[in-house]
């Protein structure tokens, strides 16, 4: 059998799942799994052009963990590999469902400050099989046996899905000790504890299948994540297919044509809505999505739905939207931006990144522009706020040209604005002004603005 780096070499090629180069953050929690992926990339990386990351997250559950950290720091460091930790303190008795929370915020936040287009994670097959059964159990939806995706929203790619636990542990041991330092990975007695349910799956329910059907228990388990998978696409490119709908995702939404999707069959309708939800990474059962289509055929444009506490549907103009619900109206204090060679600041859940570089083509509308250097500051519409619009005669509204640009009420009074000196330079995507725009040739500050953890393409 080839070199597992080599049949992983052969998956990234096959699927790429690292379509572009730059900066990878690979979770590595100690354990087999993601010593293996931390040491993988190692080999398989710079042939991706991946500059490689490691974090760590030490949950402060377990005694013993700042231990645990220390070992993943010189596994990374031994890799060649720069290593960040968090350290979150969640306490002895943390559930699992809050500590995978917990986690995945501080992974975000390091991705987010080092600027890394990816979060590599070492879920493998097995992990797939236990989530298939854990979810069937649960009496999950179709999508949900689908089991974990390959890719995640942000940049999440889980590259080892094909690869079985055992088949890692080989690996490593196989590298031996002078290549793979065993005595520093990590085995948590939590995933030998029965009392979590992913636990109990692993070291009861699936030994007994296997005794009662035959090793085939775990094929047959991920070919109906395949076949659900397929299910899940399926939906996907009909959202796509129907250009009534008039698809459109972006900076963290998804929004589909009211109209047509309410003329349908509820059944169609339903299952149209929770794809929608998908795009975005908004999980929707049968009765959310009832619910759901009920909102959209009675009620009003303005009108916003709660869709658990992360996500929230709207119905601004002729369009269903599925939105964060961080996306609020909620303002943020004024903040510089712009006004040093480089820097990045997040405000009312925008990210905002500057630089000195040579003036581009300047557009109106425009998630990104150049201005001349100065004291810049980003802030929320005030009321009274006009624009000069760049090539353009007199002066607008600001909160006019938000209505025009179709962006949904809730979000106007916390959309970010560009000012100098009080004078509005610039809402993104939606205008720029005609002042402080500089030259060729002469200093220039580009700034970048988009919802965050998203990115733009122009």
């Amino acid at each position: 059998m080839p070199d597992l780096a080599a049949r992983l070499r052969e998956h990234l090629r096959d699927t790429r799942l690292f379509p572009q180069p730059g900066r990878a953050l690979l979770a590595v929690s100690g354990g087999p799994d993601s010593v293996a992926l931390l040491e993988l990339f190692t080999e398989v990386g710079p042939d991706l052009g991946l500059e490689l990351l490691a974090a760590h997250v030490d949950h402060g559950i377990a005694p013993g963990s700042r231990e645990v950290a220390e070992r993943v720091a010189r596994l990374a460091d031994r890799c060649g590999v720069p290593c960040r930790q968090a350290r979150l303190g969640l306490g002895f008795g943390a559930s699992e469902t809050r500590a995978r929370r917990a986690r995945y915020e501080a992974l975000r936040e390091v991705q987010r400050e080092a600027d890394c287009r990816y979060l590599v994670t070492a879920h493998h097959a097995d992990d797939q099989t236990e989530t298939v059964l854990y979810r069937l159990l649960r009496g999950t939806g179709m999508a949900g046996l689908a089991g974990i995706p390959a890719r995640g929203p942000r940049g999440l790619v889980r590259p080892l899905l094909p690869f079985r636990r055992r088949e890692l542990e080989a690996w490593l041991s196989e590298r031996g000790p002078d290549a793979s330092p065993l005595g520093d990975i990590h085995h948590d007695p939590a995933n030998r504890d029965e009392r979590h349910d992913r636990s109990w799956l692993r070291h009861q329910l699936l030994p007994l299948l296997r005794e009662r059907f035959g090793t085939v228990v775990e094929q047959r388990l991920t070919d109906l994540a395949r076949h659900a998978g397929s299910e899940r696409q399926a939906w996907a490119a009909a959202l796509r297919t129907l250009p009534e709908l008039e698809l459109r995702v972006s900076h963290g939404v998804a929004e589909v044509a009211r109209v047509p999707l309410a003329r349908y069959d509820n059944t169609l309708s339903e299952a149209l809505l929770r794809a929608l939800g998908r795009e975005v990474g908004c999980v929707l059962g049968p009765r959310r999505s009832a619910r759901l289509l009920a909102f959209v055929r009675s009620s009003d444009s303005g009108r916003a739905m709660q869709l658990g506490s992360s996500w929230v549907a709207e119905l601004s103009f002729d369009r269903v939207r599925i939105a964060p619900a961080a996306r609020s109206a909620a303002r943020d204090e004024a903040v510089a931006c712009g006004d040093d060679t480089w820097g990045r600041v997040r405000w009312n859940g925008w990210d905002l990144s500057w630089r000195r570089d040579p003036v581009g083509a300047l557009h109106r509308k425009s998630f990104v522009t150049w201005v001349t250097p100065g004291a810049n500051r980003v802030r929320a519409v005030a009321r009274g706020d006009r624009i000069a619009p760049l090539g353009g005669v007199g002066r607008c509204k600001v909160r006019r040209l938000l209505m025009e640009a179709r962006v949904p009420l809730r979000e106007r009074e916390g959309y970010p604005v560009l000012v100098r000196d009080d004078e509005v330079l610039w809402i993104p995507g939606v205008c720029r002004s005609g002042a402080a725009v500089p030259q060729p040739g002469e200093p220039a500050v580009r700034i970048e603005a988009c919802a965050a953890g998203e990115e733009h393409t122009d």
